[in-house]
């Protein structure tokens, strides 16, 4: 796996191309694109089998891994691309893969999970220029030219001919009669994280019309931007564009949580973490969405909530976690202790009552807001269904749920440098440790932990 050293950038972009298209198509985006972002094109088709949106994923997580370098990734998909990238980005959050760091994506007209949407004399029309081993530069030519708005350079057209007939027409074939007809919504799910899609309006099935009912279920977070005079190959339509996009979508995650360093990373892709353990970093890792609408409490007591965490769990001063949404999920999923003093309200109904209680006397000044937490802390204050007793014991767990909320986040854990969830593997037996000792590390650990001691060394 590539070093992080290696690679002066901040962020990893994975292009998955369309029918028809291979890596080579996002070279023009990748030269457009943002120095701060390595862009890699991966082909989907050369060996020539698309019967399967797994068989084309399995494709892609072998190529992404082996150039995975453990640090933040997007995921760029176009058309075909797009379907297979939603079932990628599913099976990486399952943790199942060797493969870590997910953040976001920015699909191109994306197929969606369900059937694609094609006229049967469209399908049948370009099944019948598949029949030999490659595709004939006219009908290539042809396939091009019906999926511009308008005529591309002569330059990037005859780059997208190319790409065309490099194709194996076997791949055009499996996709038409079986691949882009697979209903792989069971397989995907609603994938939760930050997604932007760009349509064309000149683009009449996977189009700006089209995508937002295509997206509604699985993206819950996708902005969908139309993009006037473009078709359907917006790689080679509107580069410059799609590399703009790549640069904005990343800003806006870098600047919503904090990343994971690659070297951590890369311990927890590795053998040695558990699938759950990794599906549980890899979900944990996602940038909260701060705008969406509570599940459990109000927005004023979301808000209430974070300005406490704000000084009860102070993060620096990069991006932070937003603990108060989390909360609120955990209340929504159930997931608190279970544990409350006998006569208290549930943990939802604790949390509503003691963040309105709170609000009601909050203070302007830092120094006030503080001497109330104090204050909450050895006195409580009085609340109208818990009383000073019950406010200060719902006040301790609320700190102490601020503070997992924090510690469970994979970039603490590497804030604090614990790799304590590297001792279950995917293998015959469980990983441990050859040595334990204070400033010395063992070869697969991130080197900040201390001096490497080899295994088996006196």
């Amino acid at each position: 796996m590539p070093s992080a050293a290696n690679h002066p950038h901040e962020c990893t972009v994975f292009f998955l191309p369309g029918l028809g298209l291979d890596a080579a198509s996002a070279g023009a985006i990748a030269a457009s694109a943002d120095p701060r972002l390595r862009v890699v094109g991966i082909d989907l088709l050369d060996r020539g089998r698309a019967a399967s949106v797994d068989d084309l994923a399995d494709t892609a997580l072998e190529r992404i891994a082996a150039q995975a370098d453990g640090g933040p990734f997007l995921v760029c998909g176009h058309s075909l691309g797009g379907k297979v990238a939603a079932r990628v980005m599913a099976r990486v959050l399952a943790g199942t893969e060797q493969v870590f760091g997910l953040a976001g994506a920015v699909l191109l007209a994306p197929s969606p999970p369900t059937p694609e949407p094609m006229p049967d004399d469209k399908r049948a029309e370009m099944l019948a220029t598949a029949q030999g081993d490659h595709l004939s530069r006219e009908d290539a030519a042809a396939f091009v030219s019906a999926n511009v708005a308008t005529p591309l350079s002569a330059e990037v057209n005859d780059a997208a001919i190319d790409a065309v007939v490099r194709q194996p027409a076997s791949a055009w074939r499996d996709w038409l009669t079986a691949g882009s007809l697979e209903d792989a919504t069971s397989l995907v799910g609603a994938l939760d994280l930050p997604v932007v899609v760009l349509a064309g309006e000149d683009d009449e099935a996977l189009g700006a019309d089209a995508q937002p009912d295509l997206i509604a279920e699985v993206y819950p977070r996708a902005r969908v931007e139309r993009m006037p005079g473009v078709g359907h190959l917006l790689p080679y339509e509107a580069p410059e564009r799609v590399a703009a996009v790549l640069a904005e979508t990343w800003d806006a995650i870098r600047a919503a949580a904090p990343v994971v360093p690659p070297e951590w990373g890369r311990v927890i892709a590795s053998s040695r973490v558990d699938v759950a353990v990794r599906r549980t970093l890899a979900h944990r890792a996602i940038a909260d969405d701060r705008g969406r609408a509570p599940r459990t409490l109000n927005r004023a007591q979301v808000e209430t909530l974070r300005a406490l965490a704000a000084l009860l769990v102070p993060q620096g001063d990069g991006p932070s976690i937003d603990l108060a949404t989390r909360i609120d999920d955990m209340l929504a999923e159930g997931g608190t202790d279970g544990w409350r003093p006998l006569g208290s309200p549930a943990d939802p109904i604790a949390y509503a009552r003691g963040l309105d209680a709170i609000a009601a006397v909050w203070p302007g000044e830092v120094a006030e807001q503080r001497s109330l937490i104090v204050r909450l802390i050895t006195d409580g204050i009085d609340a109208a269904g818990l009383g000073a007793d019950g406010i200060r014991s719902w006040f301790e767990d609320a700190r102490n749920d601020l503070l997992r909320m924090w510690l469970a986040h994979p970039a603490s854990l590497a804030r604090i440098g614990f790799d304590g969830f590297a001792v279950g593997g995917t293998g015959p037996r469980p990983a441990g440790w050859s040595a334990v000792s204070a400033g010395e590390r063992e070869t697969w650990e991130p080197s900040e932990l201390g001096e490497t001691v080899v295994e088996g060394a006196a």
